[in-house]
């Protein structure tokens, strides 16, 4: 146990689980009250994306070179690292939405699968970043979609609902696959390559 212990320090996973708690604590405060309407989806996927960003800190360790020449098996750990960090990102903001059911404005609740969805996408766009720019720019990924999306037009084209996946209800299959496709390439990029030193 003591292994896992120190891997959760060399990843930086207190700190980035401290600013994910923060964040999603953040979102808990602004959106107190008892709104109605419509979701807007924009403050929930803002508050994955930082989660996801901070967690992406811890996808490179302390030593690049020692990582590479350790006996151990790094693909099944980078993988597992990555679906953790995707699943920690969305159960917390999931519980933060169910145990804050009276304070926070029904407009800003997010369902499960919209939850799920973003996290796993984004998380799979930070793995794709660590794998090309490093752990410590593994960030700029998420956050340049996440950029883009909030800026760009109406999604009335499949291209443009690829790209604004992150905003599209919950169901929409272009959103979805996108998440999975996401995911998937940049865990396998990331288990298999490795942080780019």
């Amino acid at each position: 146990m003591r292994w896992l212990t120190l891997y959760a320090r060399s990843r930086q996973v207190p700190s980035s689980l401290a600013a994910l708690v923060i964040s999603a604590a953040a979102m808990r405060a602004l959106t107190s009250g008892s709104g109605q309407g419509p979701g807007d989806p924009r403050l929930p996927v803002l508050v994955l994306a930082t989660g996801v960003m901070a967690a992406s800190i811890g996808l490179s360790g302390q030593d690049l070179a020692l990582d590479r020449t350790a006996a151990i098996r790094w693909v099944p750990r980078r993988a597992g690292h990555v679906l953790l960090a995707g699943a920690v990102v969305a159960a917390v903001l999931l519980a933060v939405q169910v145990t804050g059911a009276p304070m926070v404005s029904t407009q800003f609740m997010a369902g499960t699968e919209f939850v799920v969805r973003d996290s796993a996408g984004l998380t799979g766009l930070a793995a794709l970043g660590a794998a090309f720019s490093g752990g410590r720019y593994a960030w700029t990924l998420p956050f340049a979609w996440l950029s883009f999306t909030f800026f760009a037009p109406a999604a009335t084209s499949t291209a443009m609902r690829v790209a604004t996946w992150m905003l599209l209800p919950a169901g929409t299959a272009a959103s979805t696959w996108t998440a999975l496709l996401l995911l998937g390439v940049g865990t396998a990029a990331y288990a298999f390559a490795g942080p780019r030193r």
